[in-house]
């Protein structure tokens, strides 16, 4: 599923092309896709694919169509401090990009059928954390992920004001899927081969829409245990923050207030800064259609690198390529410094304390 919108050289390209067919179509989604790469939840010999509106699939490991995930981030219309769950979470990109919005004070929780896949979600979670810098522009709500079916949640269990399904649910589990979410709550899912949005208006009342025909792999039926029982999932805790961790939220926020009036008074209003684009040059041989005497003849139009020796041609584009690399090398913009770990960094602090509020950050 997928192949909406035009293949991208980069990721903000890609999101340039989602937004452009109005599959982003607020800031607040627009700027967590741009924060997080989609090419560093691919394997790295599948890399030179991130950036196709289509979806990957490797062993267990899957990432849906960027274009689903658009429409998934803006049908569930995610606010700070909302409580979320992401049946079948996967590499954990969408659940990164949604603890971009909910904030310190959310909750993010993740079901994932493999346990292959939910420790390569942790890795790359862990990945962005110490690396990104884009971790420091947002307040982060981190994911928790567990193993199981999330056919076996337990009836008893907590309910979500949001809720995604990324496989196909058939329609006996429809009323299941309802009951994970409150009241006010929304449920988006791929439901009879629509992606559905259900938003439950009272105690049994709901409202339907169908955003987007998709085609997605359905749920996985659960399998009794050897005493025929189910084994039901347990999610994961929700635990209250302790006065260290607020300590730090707060800290780090009152430094970037404090950076954003320095900006202010200097005449620096925030913004999203240009994006440098590499220049691509494409050079191919090029066939006319020659029409003579009612006739037509495919001629093709002499290449001045064309002769008989195809190794020097080769040179030629090898020439060409180390041009254009110069050229990119050359007009590349310095990266933007990391302003909240700059100010971290020269508080008058004990280093402890100092790589305590910079999450012992590599980056």
């Amino acid at each position: 599923m997928g192949g909406a919108v035009s293949a991208g050289e980069d990721n903000d390209d890609l999101i340039d092309n989602l937004k452009e067919a109005q599959y982003i179509r607020t800031e607040r989604v627009e700027q967590a896709f741009r924060a997080i790469d989609r090419a560093e939840y691919y394997l790295e010999a599948y890399r030179e694919n991130a950036y196709k509106d289509l979806a990957w699939k490797h062993g267990n490991i899957h990432l849906s169509a960027p274009c689903i995930y658009s429409e998934v981030m803006e049908a569930l219309k995610l606010q700070p401090g909302l409580t979320f769950l992401n049946l079948g979470s996967g590499t954990g990109y969408l659940s990164t990009m949604v603890g971009l919005i909910l904030g310190p004070f959310g909750i993010n929780h993740g079901v994932e059928l493999h346990a292959d896949v939910v420790e390569y979600a942790r890795q790359k979670l862990d990945t962005f954390v110490k690396n990104s810098d884009s971790f420091d522009k947002f307040e982060f709500c981190e994911p928790s992920f567990v193993v199981g079916n999330c056919l076996e949640i337990a009836s008893d269990s907590r309910q979500y004001d949001r809720v995604y399904c990324g496989a196909g649910v058939q329609k006996d589990h429809e009323e299941y899927m309802r009951n994970l979410i409150k009241v006010g709550g929304i449920l988006v899912m791929p439901l009879e081969e629509k992606l559905t949005k259900i938003t439950r208006t009272g105690l049994n009342t709901w409202e339907t829409e169908k955003i987007l025909a998709v085609s997605f792999a359905p749920l996985i039926q659960p399998c009794s245990t050897d005493a025929g029982k189910l084994q039901m999932v347990q999610l994961p805790s929700v635990n209250v923050g302790t006065l260290q961790d607020l300590t730090r939220i707060c800290i780090r926020r009152t430094l970037k207030n404090t950076i954003n009036e320095e900006k202010s008074n200097n005449g620096v209003h925030p913004k999203i800064a240009s994006r440098f684009k590499r220049r691509r040059i494409r050079r191919r041989r090029m066939d006319a259609i020659v029409l003579v005497d009612k006739q037509v003849f495919a001629s093709r139009i002499p290449n001045p690198f064309d002769n008989n020796n195809n190794n020097s041609s080769e040179d030629m584009e090898d020439v060409r390529r180390e041009e254009d690399d110069k050229e990119y090398n050359d007009l590349k913009p310095e990266p933007p410094v990391n302003l909240l770990r700059e100010k971290i960094l020269s508080l008058p602090l004990p280093e402890p304390l100092k790589l305590y509020l910079l999450y012992f950050r590599d980056k």
